[in-house]
């Protein structure tokens, strides 16, 4: 292919201390957490609204905010969903033991009440938000970055930056800087399908067979898994997928849809990314279509809309100084540096629409790869940091781990977690000179302590958890 070379001058615009680039749960966590220390921040989001996969997705329900025995979630995280809660804006049926004391409950909420509530966020905490706003290019070199090139309706301009944080989910801004990621997408065969979520009124959640309080909630979901598969035998679908995680309640006759996946998507692909965009609103009309038929009180279910924005799952890492893994998980394991603390099953969804596979994640989901109850694992600092890099941290589903892990830790209420340890550090690291590979991770945890996070570790430690410690090897 023929090559061309552009070259142009641009406007600098004045130096920032924190550049985030992304505006969904770690991207808008951190931007709170920087300007609340103090820090002059810019955040660009490429879409016209904060929170990301839960607004602009439609994935409204976080993942579980407790273990069965408390909560888990603290700081920006917490503060969402009681905001959301003092506002209404939850599943009208989410009770106090959802964010308290149950294992792995999902937490339903309105779209659009999170758009208003985090703009209020940012707003008061004073972050310079910039939608419609793209990254496009970044100066870097000897591992640490300089600035960034972004795009929008007013052309193209250079932010120079002290420090950047990488919240685009697919690693983006890490890329172009040229540190190391791993891309999930090479053995497109084995990767997490992706979603395109979708929203529907008309479901009367009062129907007899859905029970009188919120335990009507999961026979809805318990009935819907066993009239999928009728349908699947009966030929009704395109596209035989046993899994749906399900229609979850945000109003009193409406819902959200995380169903429908697109298999093998690509979403570094552009073409991919298209192409997965017209099957998934294809399937979206597949799924209004089986709760008319199927489904006790959805008779009169209507479509009202596919989210603008597909739900990827997985495509590109970072390398980081640490690497979360399956037997980090499974061992519950605590970090000095931890920088959150989260219990959720290793929710890696099924790669085909065959049976062993669907199974597979039947056996992780609900068993083999779960915590129990009181159970967490931490969250160590150093899965934000790519490594070397001196003022580059990333947040959110781009963060080291293995795939098994990345299925647990991706969620947005761990998101948030990360979004503010990664906004904190930044500050840190601007005011004390100190490397983001090379952080006082206890000045950090104390940091993040006395603005909300839950971090129990008792010993804490000035440097980052690098290597699994031999005792953890037997």
């Amino acid at each position: 292919m023929p090559s061309y070379t552009y070259s142009r001058q641009l406007e600098v615009e004045d130096e920032f201390d924190v550049l985030v680039a992304g505006g969904g749960p770690a991207g808008t966590a951190a931007a709170i957490s920087a300007a609340r220390l103090g820090a002059k921040v810019l955040l660009v989001e490429a879409t016209g609204c904060l929170g990301g996969m839960g607004t602009s997705g439609l994935v409204s329900t976080f993942g579980p905010v407790a273990n069965g025995k408390e909560m888990l979630v603290g700081g920006v995280m917490r503060e969402v969903v009681y905001g959301l809660q003092q506002r209404g804006e939850l599943g009208p049926h989410v009770v106090t033991e959802f964010l308290h004391s149950q294992l792995n409950r999902w937490v339903p909420f309105k779209p659009e009440g999170l758009k208003r509530l985090l703009d209020d966020m940012v707003q008061e905490a004073g972050v310079d938000v910039r939608f419609f706003t793209r990254l496009i290019d970044v100066d870097a070199s000897d591992k640490r970055v300089k600035g960034a090139v972004i795009s929008n309706v007013e052309g193209l301009k250079y932010i120079a930056a002290k420090s950047f944080v990488d919240a685009t989910g697919d690693a983006t801004l890490s890329s172009l800087a040229g540190a190391d990621c791993k891309i999930i997408l090479r053995d497109i065969d084995t990767i997490a399908p992706s979603t395109l979520c979708s929203l529907f009124a008309g479901v009367n959640w009062d129907d007899p067979a859905y029970g009188a309080d919120w335990r009507g909630i999961d026979q809805a979901k318990a009935m819907s898994k066993k009239l999928l598969h009728k349908a699947i035998e009966d030929g009704h679908f395109s596209q035989p997928d046993r899994f749906m995680p399900g229609m979850n309640k945000i109003g009193r006759r409406s819902a959200q849809l995380n169903g429908g996946h697109v298999f093998n998507l690509n979403g570094l692909d552009i073409r991919s990314l298209s192409d997965g965009m017209i099957k998934g609103r294809r399937q979206a009309v597949e799924y209004a279509e089986f709760f008319r038929k199927y489904m006790p009180g959805c008779e009169e279910i209507e479509l009202l809309t596919t989210a603008p924005v597909m739900g990827v799952r997985d495509t590109r890492r970072i390398v980081g100084e640490f690497e979360l893994t399956m037997k980090d998980f499974v061992r519950a394991r605590e970090f000095p540096d931890q920088i959150a603390v989260y219990n959720r099953p290793t929710d890696v969804h099924p790669t085909d629409t065959s049976e062993e596979e669907y199974k597979r994640f039947l056996q992780d989901f609900e068993g083999k790869h779960s915590l129990g109850a009181g159970e967490y694992v931490g969250v160590p600092y150093g899965i934000l940091v790519p490594r070397g890099w001196e003022n580059l941290w990333a947040a959110g589903r781009c963060h080291s781990s293995d795939t098994k892990v990345h299925g647990s830790i991706r969620a947005q209420s761990a998101a948030y977690m990360m979004g503010q340890a990664a906004g904190t550090a930044a500050v840190q690291s601007v005011r004390t000179g100190q490397a983001a590979c090379d952080l006082d991770t206890q000045q950090l945890v104390i940091t993040l302590r006395e603005h909300g996070a839950n971090l129990p570790q008792r010993e804490l430690s000035r440097s980052m958890t690098r290597e699994m410690p031999e005792a953890a090897d037997a």
